[in-house]
């Protein structure tokens, strides 16, 4: 297979084109062209000779995400796009609009193997995970079709990041480039559901993303019940190394807590995670779970999850519940993507 020309950084590109025979200042300008111009063929490449362009067509490819569907809200303008990749396999991203700029939520594998019980992602198990390129390809064809900047990025679509932790580091190195996107590493969140080395690893980056865990039980007891990966890692482990996380890098933690009607959303609930949540520097952000129809799980009614919301509050925990964008369209993680292979495998 030809080299993925996408994922070299900026040093790395300056490398190949010496081992070519070519001057530095060449891999400024296809550097600029990947990254800034967002070019998808070499030929676009127009201020490079066109033995050059013949040179790297022939040992090099930028890989394909192309758009297949796209789902638009009509109640808040959020996006959902269902990319194809180079071996026909599909991932999905989400474009939120915010008045502090365009967001975008982008996957980081094909399919997921840590098989949490609420999410659509981790049905059909893990696939592969996505190159550094693929994941940069969601948001620069989401840039190219919509003509705007985007300015934050979630690393929270389908797949476990911190389960493709070298491809994930070297995609979060390229979009934070000064010669690239430039996208401030205080703009870009990660989350993961408790994969305490990698975590731990992470912190010793000292990268200044955004470090979100899913949390969605405030006990060991409530975590393996929602979640398998907290059979490997316990609760105190995953808490530590989200204060290691914010030793190391100063950077408050985000918990996400999927609220589930009946599950983890009672006075006991509230109790349990203001005493885990009360001492630690962080943000707990709500999200009333999205029903999918393999699971049984449902939604809190919004008076119940106020209701929890402000408990949490009078215990003097910072917590919002996350604002439900996209509801009118595939809105759970992972749901578009699976109409879609359910469909062709009919």
């Amino acid at each position: 297979m030809k080299k993925d020309i996408r994922a070299y950084t900026y040093e790395q590109l300056q490398e190949e084109m010496a081992s070519l025979g070519e001057k530095k200042f060449r891999a400024k300008q296809i550097y600029e062209w990947l990254h800034v111009k967002l070019a998808e063929d070499f030929e676009e490449m127009t201020n490079l000779s066109k033995s050059l362009r013949e040179k790297l067509e022939k040992e090099y490819t930028i890989l394909p995400v192309k758009m297949l569907e796209r789902q638009e809200s009509a109640l808040d303008g959020t996006n959902k796009f269902l990319f194809r990749l180079y071996d026909g396999n599909v991932v999905e991203s989400v474009l939120m609009r915010y008045k502090h700029g365009n967001s975008v939520c982008i996957s980081s594998q094909v399919g997921c193997r840590m098989g949490c019980r609420f999410c659509a992602s981790t049905i059909g198990g893990l696939v592969r995970n996505l190159s550094p390129s693929e994941m940069l390809g969601q948001i620069y064809q989401i840039q190219r079709i919509i003509g705007e900047r985007i300015s934050n990025v979630v690393i929270m679509g389908t797949g476990e990041p911190l389960d493709n932790f070298e491809n994930f580091l070297r995609f979060i190195r390229l979009l934070t480039d000064e010669h690239g996107l430039n996208i401030s590493q205080r703009n870009v969140t990660v989350s993961t559901c408790g994969i305490v080395p990698k975590m731990l690893e992470l912190a010793k980056e000292k990268l200044q993303i955004t470090l979100a865990l899913s949390l969605h039980g405030a006990t060991q007891e409530k975590r393996k019940e929602l979640m398998p990966v907290a059979n490997k890692y316990s609760l105190d482990e995953v808490l530590d190394a989200c204060d290691a996380y914010f030793e190391e890098t100063g950077r408050r933690i985000t918990f996400e807590y999927s609220l589930v009607h009946g599950v983890n959303d009672r006075d006991e609930d509230a109790k349990e995670l203001t005493a885990i949540l009360k001492q630690r520097n962080c943000h707990l952000n709500l999200i009333p779970v999205n029903p999918i129809k393999e699971r049984t799980f449902e939604q809190p009614s919004r008076k119940n999850a106020l209701n929890f919301k402000n408990k949490l509050e009078k215990s003097g925990i910072n917590v919002t519940i996350r604002r439900e964008m996209g509801a009118d369209i595939d809105g759970a993680c992972g749901q578009l993507r699976r109409r879609y292979v359910q469909t062709n495998n009919e």
